[in-house]
């Protein structure tokens, strides 16, 4: 797989569990659908689209939580179809 294919499946899945804006996930949630193998690069394609502003951060006691940024919206949903 490659990173093009795990980045459109990592937004497809957000989309699809609703996780915009204020609806968090944890970072550690995120591999999980993926083959064993690709784990660990799902989560530094994460860490790309938290840099790049697609994802937006919030670190808390228990770990790092996820979500979509509205504002990016439209070029998300482009990127996930």
């Amino acid at each position: 797989m490659e990173k093009e294919e795990i980045i459109k499946s990592l937004l497809r899945k957000m989309v699809y569990m609703g996780k915009w804006g204020a609806s968090h996930t944890s970072v550690d949630n995120l591999p999980k659908g993926f083959p064993a193998h690709l784990r660990g690069e799902v989560k530094d394609v994460a860490k790309d689209l938290i840099k790049k502003g697609f994802l937006l951060s919030k670190p808390t006691s228990y770990g790092v939580e996820v979500s979509l940024n509205p504002e990016k919206k439209k070029e998300i949903e482009e990127l996930s179809i």
